[in-house]
């Protein structure tokens, strides 16, 4: 007989009855029911009931344990009576008579419960993530992480793609984050950086003439935390493909993201068609370059129907340049009930309040009538004309908003979101995915320069030719997949030829010397026949979370920092020896 078990705790049916047995696991449970002692055994597979009365030789041996106790039971499979059947376990009609415990490892007081489904603190559960991982929940969402990982693999595999690995320790690159730097001991005063994405290496490939490269990569980026983005390392599937354009990249992805979403989404509908929508339409429709189009509502320019009319505050607004008012429909949002609710959010939210229209049955049931303080400042001509142009009816309501987009459209994405959940709009049981297209190539900063608005390395629209123009209207092959109201992949086609880079960094302000100096590597490597190429990365960790059904990306990495950026399992980030130091030539300065 082995040493530890000769089946699993899931392993045992009907057809095992009166064969002696070994189990190992964890004690999930101990019941005593009249003197009869039963013992759920839990492994990583499942649960087998064991039990012991006072006739067992082991009786006093299992009267000793306690949950989370590490355990081998030796005994015999017995049925179960058919009352006590349990149907929801694949081992229910069978249970072990124990004859032999060996306690493999004992537990102390747990700070958390394995068993039940008791919520504790996130501090709790990380600092104790061995035990908290233990549970039903967390090991079927560890599970699901790494199917997803073999399903991906799989399907790149057959697309043709080969797995290739790039280096951990790398230079130093702008990827829109900071780097986590690494001190060199063989080059004092040196530093190498954790790669924050193997953007460089995998553009290499391509001029290396690999043509098909995917990875599933761990990225490093020293970001401020959030609830869908982890604060040091994540990982992502990155891909790379040579002689491919924008659409060629669109075909090659969505089979394999849908199939993924298709095969672990439980049954959730899965949208089969994924619409392109430019940057500038999105910002517009939906207040955000991550809709999620499980919420039907699309805002609306409304300005014409305030400029020179009643309504005095967006009147006066409008004469202002660069401002304009958009519409927020609300089918069957069409109660004053409502609108207090979404005035009261809006107050929350620092605004002084959200405009409103909405819809009813006039007083003398002659037909519909506009009501609320906007209708009545603009008029019926007015309103009926905003009603027509958005499309709403009897029951409905409409809010706005106004000023410059860039200072209002965030919150008025948000109000879209709660608006559809509010009225039961949004449908929840649905992956809707899109193509964020058409991404500015530059944006003005604060100071008054153009400087690169999302990836530098993209293509421009247009070639060189395009780089003469206004730097502002220039676009980039440049797009992002949205899911749900996730940004769940980035990518774009990539500029190949030095030519052209040089001139889109001297827009931004970086000159030849500089680039060279940044990225010789890549540019170098350029000047010797590079083929055009594109590609993306999809986040694994922000998948999974959509797949688990989870809002905190905490919930599906093994080993995640809090929101501190601290380990607290590992005690990581943790103080440096005097020898480390001197090994690497630095000294830490405390700040005063």
């Amino acid at each position: 007989m082995h040493r530890y078990r000769t089946q699993t705790c899931a392993d045992l049916r009907a057809s095992d009855v009166g064969q002696t047995v070994r189990l190992a696991g964890w004690v999930h449970r101990v019941r005593d029911h009249g003197g009869i002692l039963f013992v759920d055994l839990r492994d990583h597979y499942g649960i087998t009931q064991c039990l012991a009365d006072p006739d067992s030789p082991a009786f006093k041996d299992v009267e000793k344990l306690r949950a989370e106790w590490c355990v081998r039971i030796d005994g015999v499979v017995k049925a179960r009576d058919a009352s006590l059947v349990n149907p929801k376990i694949p081992t229910g009609e069978v249970e072990v008579f124990i004859r032999e415990v060996e306690v493999l490892g004992p537990a102390g007081e747990l700070p958390l419960q394995v068993f039940g489904d008791q919520e504790y603190p996130e501090e709790t559960r990380l600092r104790y993530r061995f035990l908290d991982l233990r549970r039903e929940q967390m090991q079927r969402k560890m599970m699901l992480r790494s199917d997803v990982v073999r399903s991906l693999r799989q399907r790149m595999w057959d697309q043709n793609f080969r797995e290739y690995q790039t280096p951990i320790i790398t230079a130093s690159s702008p990827e829109g984050a900071r780097d986590f730097l690494v001190p060199s001991r063989l080059h004092p005063g040196k530093f190498y950086a954790l790669p924050q994405a193997p953007q460089q290496f995998k553009q290499l490939l391509m001029v290396s003439g690999f043509d098909r490269y995917f990875q599933i990569a761990p990225c490093f980026r020293d970001e401020d935390p959030r609830a869908d983005r982890s604060p040091t390392d994540f990982y992502q599937l990155d891909l790379e493909m040579s002689f491919v354009t924008q659409e060629d990249v669109f075909a090659t992805v969505q089979p394999v993201i849908k199939g993924v979403f298709e095969e672990f989404g439980g049954g959730r509908k899965v949208d089969a068609d994924w619409p392109l929508i430019s940057y500038r339409d999105a910002a517009l429709w939906y207040g955000t370059d991550k809709p999620d189009l499980r919420n039907p509502i699309r805002m609306q320019v409304v300005s014409d129907h305030f400029r020179g009319g009643g309504f005095g505050i967006f009147a006066k607004l409008l004469e202002q340049d660069g401002t304009e008012v958009r519409a927020i429909p609300a089918p069957k949002g069409g109660g004053r009930k409502f609108a207090d609710r979404m005035n009261a959010w809006a107050q929350k939210e620092g605004l002084p309040g959200m405009g409103y229209i909405f819809w009813r049955e006039a007083e003398d049931k002659s037909g519909m009538e506009a009501a609320g303080p906007i209708a009545k400042a603009l008029g019926p001509e007015r309103t009926e004309a905003i009603r027509e142009q958005l499309g709403l009816g009897l029951g409905d309501a409409a809010f706005f908003l106004g000023g410059k987009p860039d200072a209002f459209e965030k919150i008025a994405g948000r109000a879209r979101t709660v608006i559809g959940d509010e009225l039961g709009l949004t449908e929840k049981d649905r992956f809707a995915f899109c193509w964020i297209v058409d991404f500015p190539m530059y944006e003005k900063t604060d100071d008054g320069k153009i400087d690169f608005s999302h990836n530098p390395f993209s293509m421009p629209q247009g070639g060189l030719e395009a780089l003469n123009g206004d730097p502002l209207s220039i676009h980039a092959y440049q797009y992002d997949l949205a899911c749900n109201g996730y940004e769940l992949i980035s990518g774009g086609i990539r500029n190949h030829r030095p030519d052209i880079m040089f001139k889109a960094f001297e827009i931004a302000g970086y000159g030849q010397d500089e680039v060279e100096k940044r990225f010789g590597g890549m540019v170098n490597a350029f000047r010797y026949g590079a083929p055009p190429h594109g590609g993306c990365a999809a986040g694994i960790d922000r998948m999974v979370m959509l797949l688990a059904d989870e809002q905190n990306i905490r919930e599906v990495i093994l080993f995640p920092m809090n929101q501190r950026a601290e380990d607290l399992l590992m005690g990581a980030p943790s103080e440096p020896t005097p020898a480390q130091l001197r090994d690497l030539g630095l000294r830490v300065v405390r700040e005063a």
